[in-house]
């Protein structure tokens, strides 16, 4: 088991931060050449939704299924918990967190990784992919930003 924790600073408010983290067409665009999902559905996480999907590395890797169940998405507390599994994992414990924070708000990531042997791969490419989240965020919550002055 190896865990990976991740955080991430944002110069928006807590729940524009909260509100991008947990829609998953956001998702799907910020992991846009890193990761393609097929099957994965529109709109906001809920608690206790299941979702079984087609996962490619960089859409050139053959799809492999992956399963993920949203454990917990309270949007008082801004924190969200799921489980997930496939494509050589055994078991993946996400939690992820938003928080107020002087200059914005803070994003905190905690990954827990059970692929046996191959654990500590596993927690190198979830660095690698929370860390690549967050500039496509940044660009969305500015874009989000934008939109909102406009009107």
């Amino acid at each position: 088991m190896k865990t990976v924790k991740l955080e991430h600073e944002y110069a928006s408010p807590a729940k524009d931060v909260w509100a991008l983290a947990t829609d998953l067409d956001a998702l799907r665009e910020i992991m846009d050449g890193v990761v393609t999902f097929e099957g994965l559905p529109n709109g906001r996480v809920y608690r206790g939704q299941k979702m079984t999907v087609q996962v490619s590395l960089f859409g050139r890797l053959p799809a492999q299924p992956y399963f993920m169940e949203v454990l917990e998405c309270d949007d008082d507390a801004m924190i969200l918990r799921s489980f997930e599994k496939g494509a050589g994992v055994k078991s993946w414990r996400h939690t992820l967190t938003v928080e107020p924070h002087q200059s914005g708000s803070r994003l905190r990531d905690i990954i827990e990784i059970d692929a046996g042997r191959m654990s500590w791969v596993f927690a190198a490419w979830a660095r690698f992919l929370y860390r690549k989240r967050h500039e496509p965020r940044v660009r969305m919550l500015a874009e989000m930003q934008a939109k909102r002055s406009a009107s």
